[in-house]
């Protein structure tokens, strides 16, 4: 494999808005930069099965068409030619959207995601899908259909979920820009564990057509749809792309999401909260994130290591479970939604097990999920106030580094080692729930390696519709703390 060249080496590890601007430089071709990428999945890919469909000749058709409005000067978007996938989930004409479930392994969308188009619109070379969990719902990435993806810092560790094969590829080198989605930290998570950038947005802010289960027309609760990079200005690049209204909601209002108003490390007061009495997390992880917090104050930030919203947690932390399984519970079929009142009838008041959430919220009453609706909107509130008075949330978004491969069982009753003892892995959804919850931004800056050689990063959490805002400190971390770093092995 011919290896492209860049003023940092490896050209498959420039971010997108560098590819962009050496592709509107005619310092490299659209398809030239298409074809490094595809020999770069035919030798990386094969060990970690992060990208599991190609449409191969489809790209190179688009990425001549590129290079030819290169040549003539057409006015190009801000991802022009710039190679990309996208997760499995996401409709992209011609292409199954399975989920891993085999139920869906015909389920070939008529026409492309409102994200795709737009991407696409945007000059990007669209040309795989990545991997995800069944039914998007792990934070690991392995089904029936597809197989496991591996973490590109220890093959023998997950890469995160359900976003994982997004993240993996992202941070290989095999792709140059990558869609998600999240409702669990499926898009932060991900980040987190694979040392890259990734931001989940606001709820609402990016269409949710095409990113649904078939005969949906409704969008879920909680959910949104997000990029992967391996710079902030990436995904400020592709928000600003994917975002704004779509179908008939577009007949009447349109989206203005405000710049970043302060740019200096000394112009931002933020809160810090690493840990919770309730939710243990790694010391391996903590005393790396500590670290970057140190450095983020020596660099001029003021940060707060005992300012919270008012907001009880542990009852927040209930509701988001409550209205998370009731979103994800809301299409089973009527033989496991009979079982799970059957469940949620059988059940102590007291057992706060996972299986018990999940019984309890897939057969919650309307009346049951309004009252926890609305105090969430209290929640809300709440929030809103409290970043009158600080700029952000930075926080982790897991217990730990990367874990290994467990495929035993079924999720709630799996567990990672926390400290030396083994926690459940649900107990992690405390720390996407935060700003899921209350549906606000946030973004994941990478920050190095943790003690034990694994990638990590920050969760920056933001107040509604700051997402630039998050993305543009997240830029500030990375910058303060290093940034994206290839894994080695994948120059």
């Amino acid at each position: 494999m011919t290896t492209v060249q860049s003023q940092r080496g490896e050209i498959a590890f420039d971010s997108a808005v560098e590819l962009a601007a050496r592709v509107r430089e005619r310092e490299i071709g659209c398809l030239e930069l298409l074809d490094h990428y595809l020999a770069r999945v035919e030798k990386y890919n094969p060990s970690l099965n992060a990208i599991i469909l190609l449409q191969e000749d489809r790209a190179r058709a688009a990425a001549r068409k590129a290079d030819a409005m290169v040549a003539r000067g057409d006015a190009c978007g801000p991802l022009h030619g710039v190679p990309m996938t996208i997760k499995e989930s996401i409709d992209w004409e011609g292409t199954p959207s399975t989920r891993g479930n085999p139920v869906y392994r015909e389920n070939f969308p008529a026409r492309n995601a409102v994200m795709v188009d737009r991407l696409e619109a945007a000059g990007a070379v669209i040309f795989g899908k990545s991997n995800v969990p069944l039914m998007l719902q792990d934070w690991q990435t392995f089904n029936e259909i597809h197989g496991t993806t591996n973490n590109p810092w220890d093959v023998t560790r997950v890469p995160g979920g359900s976003s994982g094969g997004s993240a993996a590829a992202v941070a290989a080198g095999l792709t140059g820009l990558e869609l998600g989605t999240d409702i669990g930290a499926s898009v932060r998570n991900p980040a987190h564990y694979c040392g890259i950038f990734g931001h989940k947005p606001t709820y609402g802010l990016v269409p949710w057509q095409g990113a649904q289960l078939p005969g949906s027309f409704a969008p879920s609760d909680l959910v949104v749809f997000g990029p992967l990079g391996r710079s902030a200005q990436d995904l400020d690049v592709a928000l600003k792309v994917i975002a704004g209204p779509a179908g008939i909601d577009a007949e009447g209002w349109t989206l203005s999401l405000p710049a970043p108003r302060k740019r200096s490390p000394k112009d931002f007061r933020v809160a810090v909260m690493l840990e919770h009495p309730a939710f243990d997390v790694d010391a391996v992880l903590t005393g790396k994130l500590a670290q970057a917090v140190d450095e983020l104050a020596r660099a001029g930030v003021s940060v707060d290591h005992g300012a919270r919203p008012c907001v009880d947690f542990l009852r927040a932390n209930h509701l988001y479970l409550m209205l998370l399984r009731s979103a994800t519970g809301a299409r089973v079929s009527d033989e496991a939604y009979a079982r799970h009142v059957q469940g949620a009838a059988a059940r102590d008041a007291s057992d706060n097990s996972y299986r018990a959430y999940i019984d309890r919220a897939v057969t919650v009453s309307h009346r049951e999920w309004w009252n926890l609706h609305n105090e969430r909107e209290g929640m809300r509130l709440a929030w809103a106030e409290f970043f009158t008075r600080y700029d952000f949330l930075l926080c982790p978004t897991a217990a730990s580094t990367a874990f290994p491969h467990d495929h035993a069982g079924e999720r709630p009753e799996r567990t990672i080692q926390v400290n030396g003892v083994r926690q459940p892995t649900t107990d992690q959804l405390f720390w996407a729930g935060l700003s899921t919850l209350v549906n606000l931004p946030s973004t994941m800056a990478p920050v190095g390696l943790a003690a034990d050689g694994l990638p990590c990063g920050l969760q920056v959490v933001g107040a509604q519709m700051q997402d630039r805002a998050c993305i543009g400190f997240a830029k500030l971390v990375g910058e303060v703390t290093g940034g994206f770093a290839p894994p080695p092995g994948y120059a």
